[in-house]
């Protein structure tokens, strides 16, 4: 076999796989694609520097990584809003720009995120979903997953998303191996696909039978209009398609496709816990835009939660680090959807009063969105003389101090509380914060009990002598946790502002302060941090506050962290401290044009005021045109963007004006 054979060999391996393993329709017997294989691989065990990456040899690694390597996403990942009745449904179509648009609905598969990244028509990395910005290098695994196609025929660089799965036959088969084996069984299909894609050796992800089905893009640059037409030219390219995808229309569609799915689910191959429903404009799509954790135009209508019924034994206390008391509920362990659940949620005692739940009370229990455990409803018809009331705390469980009660919420004020102080550390040191290794739930509570922390500028004080006398602490554990605490200075500040536990500011909210304001994040006022995309009263209110209270303690900690800002180069230009409102749909996504903005030194604001001194319109441009016209607000489209733009740029004035005049443009 000479190269041309060969290069012709694998594009013939690659069309029966397709076949075989996508299109459900066989072009080659079992026998004929072996052969070919064979021929293909002698080839490259000879020529190995010919062998191309593609190649169905390259699906099986020969080596065992020694970990997985962080990979970021060129387009960010997002998750997606829950909605779970009629009325959830009624009031998402209610919110936004949705008046006649068309909807695009799909089965909601429950699987594992999986990024795909081809370049040249061929893959190059793949990645889970990790952060949302930066996932964990898989490209190994996903080589070894048949339906994930190693050679698409498109030469542009595409990020192509799915989830991986394991089919409910498959998940039983491979079960019943590892029981024949002696292993532990996997609980679910769903923790089954998680735990494969994670696996070490990519030999033993090609024997679990992942299945990879795409449900959107990444980074890309395709010129369709409709999501609908995106997901039919992935599909052409070679990947698992369901046959359930509809266009929608009105509310009553999007229902009638609902209850057709549900009434499917059982008879699916595939787990699936509920429909995805889009905009299928992807104008819309752009100009509707993002809150901090999810897109506006798009939601998943989850499908009812599977009820069991126990025995609910007793209620526990859980002191949480910003003092509030949540009472939990201990139950009788029950099976539900392959978990095996033994406590549940209860929210605050007004649940437990509206429920009129009592000890060693018949419940229903759900995992809410399949993921968290519920009770929903108490079969008091089932009493038996020998159920006892719950009684509302009024004194901590841990320190003992008295509870301030406000009704549904109950909170212990003890600021030196030890539930509160050990939740505040781990949160902290978690692996979405600061992220340092070796400070594990189990460790800072050994270290908090032990008096070697009492707060957060502790942990940075730690040397090898602290830790000498402790159990388990051997030289190299000392030295690890040492270094780890030591690399976590210098973090990135989204992380640290995350760290700090500040109510209603999440990892995503921080990401956007800092990016924002920078250094300057501390004296950010509320109106400020209000015109922050995605941030409400309660996240301003709240950020704002916690800064003016605690504002000498996190300087104090800045300068033992000194975490780092982003880095952003601003230009001069016209639109350089000044207000910028945009609104309409462009030719490209709003945050595209919102980051060359803020670049270029502009304050984009989410209203129109007097003090606003640009509108960005672009077509469908509605109530906030009207404004910035009734109130002399100069209105630019596109082209004069670019223009505008293009002066800073070129760092040039137009002859016979100042540069100010040049920058300014004309008046309002």
């Amino acid at each position: 076999m000479n190269y041309d054979e060969y290069r012709s060999a694998v594009d013939t391996l690659n069309a029966w796989a397709r076949a075989y393993y996508t299109d459900d329709r066989p072009i080659a017997s079992d026998e004929e694609y072996d052969e070919l294989y064979s021929q293909a691989e002698k080839f490259e065990e000879q020529n190995p520097e010919l062998a191309l990456s593609y190649s169905p040899t390259r699906r099986i690694g020969g080596a065992i990584s020694e970990g997985f390597s962080k990979l970021a996403h060129g387009a960010q990942m997002w998750s997606m809003e829950d909605i779970f009745d009629d009325a959830d449904l009624l009031a998402w179509l209610a919110r936004g720009e949705k008046s006649g648009a068309q909807f695009y609905v799909e089965p909601k598969f429950d699987g594992a995120s999986l990024n795909l990244t081809y370049e040249g028509g061929v893959l190059i990395s793949a990645a889970t979903r990790g952060d949302g910005l930066i996932g964990e290098d898989v490209t190994q695994n996903a080589r070894a997953i048949k339906s994930v196609p190693l050679q698409i025929p498109y030469a542009g660089r595409i990020e192509i998303r799915g989830e991986t799965l394991i089919a409910k036959s498959d998940f039983d088969a491979l079960n019943d191996e590892r029981a024949a084996n002696g292993e532990s069984l996997f609980s679910n299909p769903r923790n089954a696909a998680a735990g494969s894609l994670r696996q070490l050796d990519s030999a033993i992800v090609a024997k679990r039978k992942l299945k990879f089905i795409p449900w959107g893009v990444g980074e890309h640059s395709l010129s369709f209009a409709l999501h609908s037409q995106i997901m039919e030219f992935v599909r052409s390219l070679g990947f698992l398609r369901d046959e359930f995808c509809r266009i929608c229309k009105s509310a009553s569609e999007i229902r009638a496709a609902y209850e057709a799915l549900h009434s499917m689910r059982a008879s699916k191959d595939l787990m699936l816990d509920g429909m995805v429903i889009r905009v299928n404009e992807l104008s819309k799509c752009a100009q509707m835009g993002y809150t901090v954790k999810f897109p506006r135009f798009m939601v998943a209508y989850k499908f009812p939660a599977v009820e069991k019924v126990t025995r609910l034994r007793e209620i526990n206390l859980q002191v949480g680090r910003t003092g509030a008391v949540t009472p939990v509920a201990v139950v009788y362990s029950v099976n539900i959807d392959g978990a095996n659940v033994s406590n549940a949620t209860l929210h605050n005692f007004d649940e437990i009063a509206r429920l009129g739940l009592m000890k060693n009370d018949f419940v229903g229990i759900i995992r809410s969105g399949d993921v968290i455990p519920k009770i929903t409803s108490v079969y008091k018809q089932r009493r038996d003389g020998t159920q006892s009331e719950i009684s509302r705390p009024d004194r901590c469980p841990v320190c003992g101090e008295k509870l301030l009660d406000e009704g549904a919420l109950i909170k212990c004020q003890n600021l030196d509380c030890k539930a509160r102080v050990i939740g505040s550390l781990i949160y902290f040191c978690s692996k979405k914060c600061m992220n340092i290794e070796g400070l594990s739930d189990a460790t800072i509570t050994q270290l908090f009990e032990s008096g070697k922390i009492s707060k957060i500028g502790d942990i940075y004080a730690l040397g090898a002598q602290d830790l000498a006398d402790l159990e388990g602490f051997a030289d190299k554990k000392i030295s690890n946790l040492l270094g780890a605490i030591n690399a976590s200075k210098n973090a990135p500040l989204e992380r640290f502002i995350a760290s700090l536990g500040i109510e209603h500011i999440g990892e995503v909210a921080a990401r956007k302060i800092a990016a924002a304001f920078g250094q300057d994040w501390l004296d950010a006022s509320e109106d400020e941090i209000l015109r922050l995309e995605g941030f409400g009263e309660a996240m301003a209110r709240s950020l704002a506050e916690f800064c003016k209270i605690n504002r000498e303690k996190i300087l104090n900690l800045s300068e033992i962290i000194a975490p780092r800002a982003p880095q952003m180069q601003t230009v001069k230009s016209a639109f350089t401290d000044r207000s910028v409102v945009i609104t309409g749909t462009l030719s490209r996504p709003r945050d595209e044009f919102k980051a060359k903005l803020l670049a270029m030194g502009a304050k984009v604001q989410g209203s129109v005021s007097a003090k606003t001194d640009f509108v960005l319109a672009g077509a469908e441009a509605g109530s906030k045109l009207q404004k910035a016209r009734s109130l002399g607000v100069r209105v630019i489209d596109e082209s004069e963007f670019e223009a505008l733009a293009s002066l800073a740029t070129l760092g040039a004035n137009p002859p016979g004006k100042s540069e100010p005049e040049a920058l300014a443009g004309s008046s309002k």
